[in-house]
């Protein structure tokens, strides 16, 4: 008897379980107290498989001691007719001597014992377990960083449809080719930064979903280089981006000794210069926000010159903005891009005309922003709405392109427009 105590101990521990499970946590992130949980599931099920349903187990399991122990509760019976939930007087003093009728004794079990079929279905338990755990992993992941961004590594790219795929700390995203800024490559183990945009749950592993051309990537980049805007003295009010080519950031400071613009272009402009590497030398205008429409139309259009803008009493959020000749094509931008984003940017309809008018125009009787035949409906081209964009026809001149080159000039902190990298004005983030 005295050596069957001094084997018990022993017998009631497995350090290999518990080493097995610390690995798992450690390399999968599955923490050992849910993976105990799914090998508690899995006895409980195969005790009810070999026991005739019987599942009124006891298990101990103790990582820290190594203890692993399984008991099957049996009632304490005069005459036994069920074996797998009973058992008589005799057996149960065996076990326990202080043992009485209608008492429930657990019977000590090795779970090496249970029958082929019974392992099999603890075994599929315990490994969807550690799915469930991962994919549980994965959520949590994604939901820590949702509408952040995040540093993700390149793991391969696929050749057919320019869809990359990412690993996002332990969990894969895929960068679709839609989502990629235009002209931008990637090769295998390139880190790059991604904005995770939504979740989705509804298929076998949660899904990331992922961009480098959503507007709120360039936000956030700027909130991570512009101490300003991450206290709150800097506020960003609106954004317009299209991706790849030129993004317009409005942002207004709430201290009067703080420059907004200023602040996010940084000294010789190394903050807004960073932002513009990651973004692969996409060209950044930042403005200054203002509550008069007037103001902040005037500030839109930069790179370009406004001698004035009239608002239209007669329509909602309509204005006619006049520039002088030189500047037309700069005001409208490459295939109108300049006033479509301006327009994204204040939410106002912007309608452009040069300071001298339209040739053949009646200033008196004809509304704004109508055209002569002999300016190939420059009114079109001349005219933006931010609802829907439309691209100019005079951007394709070549007066056009001169000012365009006109514009990238050297930065200057002076104004309400930054440049870097050789592009146009600094803009949102």
């Amino acid at each position: 008897m005295a050596k069957k105590k001094a084997e018990k101990p022993q017998d009631n521990k497995n350090p290999e379980l518990f080493e097995a499970l610390a690995l798992i946590e450690k390399e999968r992130g599955i923490p050992v107290d849910f993976m105990i949980s799914q090998i508690q599931k899995a006895i409980i099920t195969a005790c009810k498989n070999t026991y005739n349903g019987n599942e009124d187990v006891l298990i101990k399991m103790e990582p820290d001691t190594g203890l692993f122990q399984v008991y099957l509760k049996k009632q304490v019976v005069e005459e036994v007719y069920d074996p797998d939930r009973e058992l008589s007087l005799e057996q149960a003093r065996a076990i326990s001597p202080a043992a009485q009728l209608g008492d429930t004794v657990g019977i000590r079990l090795n779970p090496k014992d249970f029958g082929r079929i019974a392992v099999q279905t603890a075994r599929n338990i315990i490994r969807q377990g550690i799915r469930d755990g991962e994919k549980g992993q994965a959520l949590a992941e994604f939901q820590s960083k949702l509408k952040e961004i995040v540093t993700a590594t390149v793991e391969q790219v696929d050749a057919k449809t320019g869809n990359a795929t990412l690993r996002l700390g332990k969990s894969i995203a895929i960068l679709p080719k839609n989502e990629q800024i235009n002209g931008e490559t990637f090769t295998e183990g390139q880190q790059i930064k991604v904005y995770i945009v939504d979740i989705k749950t509804g298929g076998k592993e949660p899904r990331a979903i992922i961009s480098r051309t959503h507007p709120d990537l360039v936000k956030r980049l700027f909130e991570s280089e512009v101490p300003e805007i991450y206290d709150g003295t800097v506020e960003i009010k609106s954004i317009s981006r299209e991706a790849g080519s030129r993004t317009k950031l409005a942002v207004l400071s709430k201290d009067e000794n703080v420059d907004a613009v200023g602040a996010c272009i940084g000294p010789r402009g190394q903050r807004v210069g960073t932002i513009v590497d990651v973004l692969g030398g996409e060209k950044i205008d930042i403005v200054e926000y203002d509550e008069d429409p007037v103001k902040f139309i005037t500030a839109a259009l930069s790179p370009a010159e406004v001698v004035k803008v009239d608002i239209d009493p007669a329509a909602e959020r309509v204005c006619k903005a006049t520039v002088p000749d030189s500047q037309l094509s700069l005001a409208i931008g490459n295939k109108g891009q300049n006033v479509r984003l301006a327009a994204k940017l204040t939410g106002w309809k912007i309608d452009i005309r040069p300071e001298s008018g339209f040739f053949g125009e009646d200033e008196e009787e004809t509304p704004a922003g109508e055209t002569a035949e002999t300016e190939e409906s420059a009114d079109e081209t001349a005219s933006v709405s931010n609802e829907e964009p439309e691209s100019a026809e005079t951007a394709d001149s070549p007066a056009e392109e001169t000012a365009t080159d006109e514009a990238s000039e050297p930065m200057s902190e002076e104004t309400d427009t930054a440049e870097a990298d050789g592009t146009d004005a600094p803009s949102e983030s």
